[in-house]
C-alpha cells in the first residue's frame, strides 16, 4: 500500500508517533518487553501502569504503557507492525474487549489523520481513557488535552518496564 501524502515524512527524521500497549494474560511483562523491543524507531517508553479492565467480560488487570517513536513509517505500516507484534504474542480475538496477551493501538502520529475501515488516527477513544492518557502524558504531554487531570481512576504506576520482572 502506498502511503498518502499526509502519511509521508516531511523531513528525513520522520514523524513522532505513539503506540499504546497492554497485556492482561500470561507473562504480561514479557509480552510488553518483547513488543517494545521489536517495534522500530522507539525513542521513549512511559512508565508501566496496572489498570482495571474497561468493557468486555470479567477479566484480570492490565499492564499498560505508551511507546513514542520517531519514524518514517506510514500509519498503515505502523498498523502492520502492531498486528505483527500481536501475532507474535499469539493474540486471539474471540471476545470483543476480552482478555489478551498483547494489545497494540496506534494512538497518534503528528500531522496525520486517517479515517478508513482499517484504521482511524488519532485513535477514536484515546481521549476518553485514563489508561491511555496517563502513560501518554509521560512521553507526549503536549498531545494530552490541557484539561486532563490525571487521577487514580483505576490506573496505578508499577514501575519502569526495564526494571520489572515477569508474572
Amino acid at each position: 500500500m502506498t502511503p498518502s501524502i499526509a502519511e509521508q515524512s516531511e523531513s528525513g527524521r520522520g514523524r513522532r508517533a505513539f503506540i499504546g500497549l497492554g497485556s492482561n494474560i500470561g507473562d504480561r511483562v514479557a509480552y510488553l518487553k518483547a513488543a517494545v523491543a521489536a517495534i522500530p524507531d522507539v525513542d521513549a517508553v512511559s512508565a508501566v501502569y496496572e489498570t482495571d479492565p474497561v468493557g468486555g467480560p470479567e477479566q484480570g488487570m492490565f499492564l499498560n504503557l505508551v511507546a513514542r517513536l520517531q519514524t518514517e513509517l506510514s500509519a498503515h505500516e505502523l498498523l502492520d507492525v502492531c498486528r505483527q507484534r500481536e501475532a507474535e504474542a499469539e493474540r486471539t480475538r474471540e471476545v470483543r474487549w476480552g482478555p489478551r496477551s498483547l494489545d497494540l493501538d496506534l494512538l497518534w502520529i503528528d500531522g496525520v489523520t486517517v479515517d478508513d475501515p482499517e484504521l482511524t488516527v488519532p485513535h477514536p477513544r484515546m481521549f476518553e481513557r485514563p489508561f491511555v492518557l496517563i502513560p501518554l502524558n509521560d512521553v507526549g504531554a503536549d498531545v494530552v488535552p490541557d484539561d486532563f487531570c490525571p487521577v487514580d481512576d483505576g490506573v496505578r504506576r508499577v514501575g519502569v518496564l526495564s526494571e520489572l520482572e515477569g508474572p
